[in-house]
């Protein structure tokens, strides 16, 4: 099965951005969960200033208008008997009527998005309120028919009806009962309101005609289905209101006149006095308790309710302010946390940068320096107790003590092997001084110039012997017992390492500053030169030259370049080659151009500076720059400029075993 992994740029590089992420991942997810209980929250929040807003503005001024337009409906049928009445009637539809269309102008909510039917229901309410006039002038008109006038300001009622079927679209308040039941409660109302202006056309006429008692049987068919069950849809507190209409005396004494109306059919009877006996006080006082409880379960509920009460907020409230409270303890603890862990790991971090840098460096300097180091100071053990981290600082520490105890037993070694190069060239050198004083009274005596060669010849071989020797006292730190206690100038210093090595007449030294050496320096500038020229001879083809040159410096010091004319060396074996030369240690286990090391000891003993690199003519130059506070001069500046500046040749090979130096304590 294939493990998907993350692209690797999506991948936090550093440890503290792990930690953030793998912490940060449940803090982000609550706060996401968080983050949408708030939305729904403040959502509920945002619709129920909507709802008081749509109450305010819309609802109530229709709601206001349907019940004056009720009114003067009832009015304008019985005009005749109460002109008054229909003057007040008229008047609070005219106020009911400005009161909407301010409550238009002035809404702040967009009609469109409540309802895409609502903006064309409000043109036509507000149409019917400024047609008012004209369906006044035809109600009062002489041979006006009180069907038509009932009809006209029935279908303004129903108007009214359609925009609040439209607002009750929206999303209203908890507080609110279903505003679709009260819609119909409102309807119920409107049947009850057509009967009183049925039976009051009817009375002022003298007659209840065919069409006034069949729309007067259809409201009470209306009220009866619609009243009832509505009722019992409302909420407990709004229910109560409306069962104190219906279990009261003049619901019941409204019911009683529907029936009898209903029994005596059209006619003359169905108004006559006794019928109707206390009909316009039950009438109108169940219209207006009605109105009353409408208001406070529907507009008066809504305008009532607290965008931020229980019910708006409710359970989503409490879920936002726990969420809140988990949000800010989870960021707390990751803090928490998540410091502790980075703090740990900053303070491991340091801790092992500690030991790489500085207290490991510094401990194996001093046992490279053939000091002692104790192990339980510089690495107290510590016990395998804590967490996992300290447990791991724990493991470092048994890292360090390992390498030093590693590289206290490599210095242990060192130093013996040390020890046994010091005892074998003490052996070598006593034999090699012997032997050399042989070879020169054997020199003195002979004069067969085919054995005196063959003897030179044995001399360079003892002379290469013995500074193979010194090379091992030079590794061990310990000075060679060959040494000069006045200036020997540089000419015969060069001719001596020349005549240190088995090819020498390979070696072409030109002309030579004169200028002396400190005695002190002489026989450590003599080896680290021997050394030198001897890598170029045995680097390039015999058949070349290697040139040997010296010059004075402006800035101070004489410049010694031995050029070979080799295949030369790669950049990195170079570079190599000189990190060993400039190298603070010397590592006596390295087998590979132990003469590298050698030079290196000699270079820091006389403070000189070496340096190998590319030559012009494809070979290898070994420069060495002699300070000026090892030389003396022989001469004055000018004379030894002069001298300098000469291009004369002087062969190695002219030199004579007598002539080359040996110090005085050999």
């Amino acid at each position: 099965m294939r493990v998907l992994r993350a692209p690797a740029r999506l991948r936090p590089r550093s440890v503290r951005a792990k930690i953030v992420a793998l912490l940060m991942l449940p803090v982000v997810s609550l706060m996401a969960l968080w983050g949408f209980a708030a939305v729904t929250t403040a959502s509920s929040i945002a619709d129920t200033e909507t709802a008081k807003d749509v109450n305010s503005e819309l609802l109530t001024p229709v709601a206001e208008f349907i019940t004056a337009v009720q009114g003067e409906r009832t009015a304008a049928l019985r005009r005749a008997d109460a002109p008054a009445a229909f003057k007040a009637a008229t008047k609070a539809t005219d106020t009911a009527a400005a009161a909407l269309r301010d409550g238009i102008n002035d809404s702040s909510s967009d009609a469109a998005l409540i309802d895409s039917s609502l903006p064309g229901r409000i043109d036509k309410l507000e149409a019917d309120a400024d047609g008012l006039a004209a369906l006044r002038a035809s109600a009062t008109a002489k041979g006006a028919k009180p069907t038509a006038v009932y009809a006209g300001y029935s279908a303004m009622v129903e108007h009214g009806f359609s925009v609040t079927g439209a607002l009750t679209g929206d999303k209203t308040a908890a507080d609110a009962s279903g505003a679709r039941v009260v819609l119909e409660l409102s309807r119920a109302r409107e049947a009850v309101a057509q009967e009183q202006a049925l039976l009051g056309a009817a009375r002022t006429g003298g007659e209840l005609t065919q069409d006034q008692y069949a729309l007067f049987v259809g409201a009470v068919a209306t009220r009866q289905a619609l009243l009832e069950p509505a009722v019992a849809d409302l909420k407990a507190e709004h229910r109560k209101a409306y069962r104190k209409i219906l279990d009261g005396t003049g619901y019941a004494q409204f019911q009683a006149v529907e029936n009898r109306v209903r029994s005596a059919g059209p006619g003359t009877s169905a108004v006559s006095a006794g019928l109707l006996r206390g009909w316009d006080s039950a009438a109108s006082g169940v219209l207006t308790s009605l109105d009353a409880a409408e208001t406070k379960a529907g507009t008066g509920a809504t305008a009532a309710a607290d965008p931020f009460g229980w019910d708006t907020l409710g359970a989503s409230g409490i879920a936002v302010v726990l969420g809140l409270v988990g949000v800010l303890l989870s960021l707390l603890v990751s803090v928490l946390v998540g410091r502790g862990l980075i703090v740990e790991l900053l303070d491991l971090r340091n801790s092992a940068l500690e030991v790489a840098g500085r207290s490991l460096p510094r401990a194996m300097r001093r046992l490279h320096a053939g000091q002692g180091v104790d192990i339980d100071a510089e690495a107290p053990i510590r016990r395998l107790a804590g967490d996992e981290l300290a447990q791991v600082g724990t493991a470092l520490t048994a890292v360090q003590r390992a390498a030093l105890r590693a590289a206290s037993e490599r210095a242990e070694l060192l130093s013996g092997i040390s020890g046994v190069y010091v005892s074998l060239a003490r052996r070598s050198q006593v034999l090699l001084h012997r032997q050399l004083d042989l070879l020169d009274g054997m020199v003195r005596r002979q004069n067969d110039p085919a054995e005196l060669q063959e003897l030179y010849r044995v001399d360079y071989l003892a002379t290469r012997m013995r500074r193979h020797s010194e090379s091992l006292l030079i590794l061990s730190g310990i000075a060679p017992g060959r040494g000069w206690r006045d200036p020997i100038p540089l000419t015969d210093i060069l001719r001596a390492a020349v005549a240190e090595i088995e090819n020498s007449s390979r070696v072409q030294i030109w002309a030579v500053p004169k200028v002396s050496l400190t005695g002190g320096s002489v026989a450590d500038v003599i080896h680290l030169l021997a050394e030198l020229v001897e890598n170029a001879t045995a680097f390039s083809p015999p058949s070349t030259q290697v040139q040997l040159r010296a010059a004075r410096l402006r800035e101070g010091g004489v410049l010694i370049e031995i050029e070979d004319s080799g295949f030369g060396m790669k950049d990195d074996a170079l570079a190599d080659a000189n990190r060993k030369i400039q190298s603070e240690k010397v590592d006596l286990l390295d087998a590979k151009q132990i003469g590298l090391f050698v030079v290196n000891r000699l270079r820091e003993r006389q403070g000189l500076r070496v340096e190998i690199r590319h030559s012009r003519s494809g070979g290898v130059t070994a420069a060495v720059l002699i300070p000026e506070g090892l030389m003396r001069d022989d001469m004055p500046v000018g004379e030894q400029q002069q001298a300098s500046g000469g291009r004369g040749l002087a062969p190695a090979s002219a030199l004579v075993p007598q002539q080359r130096l040996r110090g005085a304590g050999a």
